[in-house]
């Protein structure tokens, strides 16, 4: 009857057992089971705080993204604009500096000629003199008298008004 014992149940130890289990369960449950869970609470809402973070800043650095390819683009439209309006300006300049180099050119053209002019006729002026003084003498010798000075005045004349039809 001894291999009874062993094999036998005790019913007191079973409920000994059974409370003990029951009242390590609790304890367990209460020292540990609840800081824990509170604990992966805490951390479940700091890492979805972390992503919502993370969403606002992806969010907002895209809107700063479509801001400054607005604004590059703006900027590039007024680069344009100053380019476009340096180039009218240059060409403006240009064209009033071409048209006042021109208008010195013509000036000094007009000069010349006036000049030239004034020279080939004061020139002719000279060559009438000295036509008109060897003819003097010529006639003179030819003659071999004495003329008056009016006689002298209208040969002279004449030989101008001559000179100057040929």
């Amino acid at each position: 009857m001894q291999t009874l014992d062993v094999i036998s149940v005790n019913i007191w130890q079973m409920l000994a057992s059974l409370l003990n289990l029951v009242l390590l369960f609790l304890i367990v449950k209460h020292f540990l089971y609840k800081p824990v869970k509170k604990i992966l609470a805490q951390r479940r809402s700091t890492i979805d705080k972390e992503y919502s973070d993370a969403d606002e800043a992806k969010a907002k650095a895209l809107s700063d993204k479509a801001e400054y390819e607005s604004k590059l683009a703006g900027a590039e439209e007024k680069a344009d604009s100053i380019i476009k309006n340096a180039v009218e300006i240059a060409e403006a300049r240009d064209a009033e500096m071409l048209a006042e180099s021109k208008a010195k050119a013509d000036a000094i053209v007009r000069k010349a000629e006036s000049d030239a002019l004034l020279e080939k006729k004061k020139a002719e002026e000279d060559i009438k003199r000295e036509i008109v003084d060897v003819s003097t003498l010529l006639t003179e010798k030819l003659l071999e008298r004495e003329i008056s000075e009016d006689d002298h005045k209208k040969l002279i004349d004449s030989v101008i008004s001559g000179i100057g039809e040929e």
